[in-house]
């Protein structure tokens, strides 16, 4: 399926990629839909044309000369981006600003029905996936090891209170990841079947005014040490202000509508909030991610709510828009 300009996806027939030296050709088996994947539709600024779809599963049968490791047959699991691992920017944590990290991605993209992993990709990014996972569950290792990273730059301890806002299948994810650090973790959201279902991931969920009760409850009344936005964009940030702790911190995993942030600055000096963002992964957290998966340490099955065929990825991408799907599963 290929984006054009105005956000219109159609589908096309492009040549069908090889494998050069180092390199994989998958057969794609499925790809995740992202909500990254729905902002660049709206995005008046993306390349175009493109073929979106990042979170791919697929069967290798095409093996590039020193691509070792990997034999025809094999079910694979693939991330699109990696860093050069030397630069000052890997060197200090910083990988998703790595030069290369923003260059490198699959060819063409996993809403397809054939993808070229890079050899870098193959080098870091790639996992044979055991026989006891499904595909549905492999194609989360890529957006749980971007959530993995955000928890590690939020510097979790145990004994902290986590608020996760927004409980879509990012939040869920990130409901079950705080409470493998230790913490006590409240979701929060307006949707109350989210709530319901959230609460089955290793904390409490309610909307937004109980969530903020249960987490004064949680940290004796000191607020939250940490407040993981997943939605909502820059007005979420007054409320997540008066929930978290003086000295605590605010962790932006979305981006979203917002040209200046609706808090004062003195307001943040004199309470020592910090603030801090991520949106990808690194190859270590993708490792971790595909450890915790195939060791089934996190639960990704309850979160697909749809499984549909390729042609039908417009309709996934208004369920997800009007927040009638948790996560969206394409078939090729």
């Amino acid at each position: 399926m290929l984006l054009s300009s105005g956000g219109r996806l159609a589908p096309a027939d492009l040549p069908r990629p090889s494998a050069g030296p180092g390199e994989l050709l998958l057969r794609l088996r499925g790809c995740g839909l992202c909500g990254s994947d729905i902002a660049k539709l709206a995005d008046a600024g993306a390349r175009v044309p493109a073929v979106l779809g990042h979170e791919v599963v697929g069967d290798v049968v095409e093996v590039g000369e020193g691509a070792h490791g990997f034999a025809a047959g094999d079910r694979v699991v693939a991330a699109h981006h990696v860093p050069c691992g030397e630069c000052h920017y890997c060197r200090r944590g910083s990988e998703s600003m790595c030069h290369a990290f923003k260059e490198s991605n699959l060819d063409p993209g996993g809403f397809a029905e054939f993808v070229r992993v890079p050899a870098a990709n193959v080098r870091a990014a790639t996992f044979r996936v055991p026989a006891h996972l499904t595909d549905e569950e492999a194609s989360f290792v890529e957006p749980l090891a971007c959530c993995l990273r955000a928890v590690e730059r939020a510097r979790v301890q145990p004994g902290d209170t986590a608020v996760v806002v927004g409980l879509g299948s990012i939040g869920c994810l990130f409901m079950q990841i705080f409470a493998r650090a230790g913490a006590a973790v409240v979701g929060a959201d307006q949707d109350t079947a989210r709530v319901e279902l959230a609460c089955r991931f290793g904390g409490a969920a309610a909307i937004p005014g109980e969530a903020s009760t249960l987490a004064r409850q949680a940290s004796g009344g000191r607020g939250a040490d940490h407040v993981m936005i997943t939605g909502g964009a820059a007005a979420v940030l007054p409320w997540a202000v008066d929930l978290v702790r003086d000295g605590g911190a605010i962790h932006y995993f979305a981006g979203g509508s917002g040209d200046e942030l609706p808090i004062a600055l003195e307001r943040l000096y004199h309470r020592e909030l910090t603030i801090t963002t991520t949106y990808s992964s690194s190859p270590a957290t993708l490792a971790r991610a595909f450890w915790l998966i195939a060791a089934g340490k996190v639960d990704v099955e309850r979160l697909v709510s749809h499984r549909m065929p390729l042609e039908r990825l417009a309709e996934g991408v208004d369920l997800m828009r009007r927040r009638q799907a948790l996560k969206v599963y394409l078939t090729p």
